[in-house]
């Protein structure tokens, strides 16, 4: 891999992570494209994609910063030791760290359990892909059409958050998107879209983190001084161009619809099954 490749690679990544159009499927087909997946070893590619996650992290952590240092400080003061309150009586940041906690629980325990699939070849296959984009596409625009708009955070109960947990679940189907799994998942408990969006956010931190640096371990012994470097270049331009996806996403719905990803996503998905047709892919 080139560094240029590497920059190519990052700025998708930061991208696409954010904005509901799945950045495995855009990271997978520019890989393809630019001939970089080993289909006899699929697992150095999702080593990669998971390392360069952690990017889109430190983007997470950096935008929203001042929650991160609120919610950690507040949810240790009222939940350990002899000033511990209960739930009900525990401020907003704390209870939010409950939510994350929550709503991570899913993840780890489908994760963990499907974890050769997921580093298997069958997550590349762009048909599953197109499929994917198209199918959630869909389902994104019936959530957005029948949602009531109602929940701000502080509205947030741990039965939204475990279902909205479930909902990044799906994200494991290549070309689904966390944040669109999630997001979608928000919408059809009533979040208004603002909402939805940063709790998404906050809810991919565990997640990410946790993967990110399982995958960089176990990637240690493919790591080489060049292709180091070019996973560090990446990482980089992904973290910078993902706080810059978020800080979009966030404004844009505040008074957008998601009918922009959902065309994008089907168009996106109606072009990659005309390639795998001809062959291209």
């Amino acid at each position: 891999m080139s560094i240029i490749e590497a920059i190519i690679l990052g700025i998708i990544q930061g991208l696409s992570e954010f904005i509901p159009i799945s950045s495995t499927a855009h990271l997978t087909i520019a890989g393809d494209l630019l001939g970089l997946i080993d289909p006899n070893d699929p697992h150095k590619w999702t080593a990669f994609i998971a390392v360069i996650q952690l990017g889109t992290m430190a983007a997470v952590l950096a935008y929203f910063r001042k929650e991160l240092r609120s919610v950690p400080k507040s949810w240790l003061k009222e939940n350990i030791g002899r000033s511990r309150l209960k739930y009900t009586n525990q401020s907003d940041h704390s209870r939010l760290g409950w939510l994350i906690i929550i709503g991570s629980i899913p993840i780890v325990i489908v994760g963990l359990a499907l974890k050769d699939i997921i580093e298997g070849s069958l997550t590349k296959d762009p048909l599953i892909i197109a499929v994917s984009l198209i199918v959630l596409a869909v389902i994104l625009f019936i959530a957005d059409k029948t949602a009531r708009f109602r929940k701000d955070i502080k509205d947030l109960n741990w039965k939204d958050s475990l279902i909205v947990g479930f909902g990044q679940c799906l994200a494991l189907i290549p070309g689904s998107s966390r944040s669109g799994t999630t997001i979608t998942t928000g919408l059809f408990l009533g979040m208004n879209r603002e909402t939805a969006a940063r709790f998404s956010f906050l809810l991919s931190i565990p997640a990410v983190f946790g993967s990110g640096l399982l995958e960089f371990y176990q990637s240690i012994e493919y790591l080489t001084l060049d292709s180091l470097l070019t996973l560090i270049i990446a990482t980089v331009v992904s973290g910078i161009s993902g706080y810059y996806a978020i800080t979009f996403l966030i404004n844009y719905l505040k008074s957008r619809s998601t009918l922009l990803f959902v065309v994008y996503r089907i168009a996106l998905g109606l072009l990659i099954l005309i390639l795998v047709h001809q062959g291209i892919m």
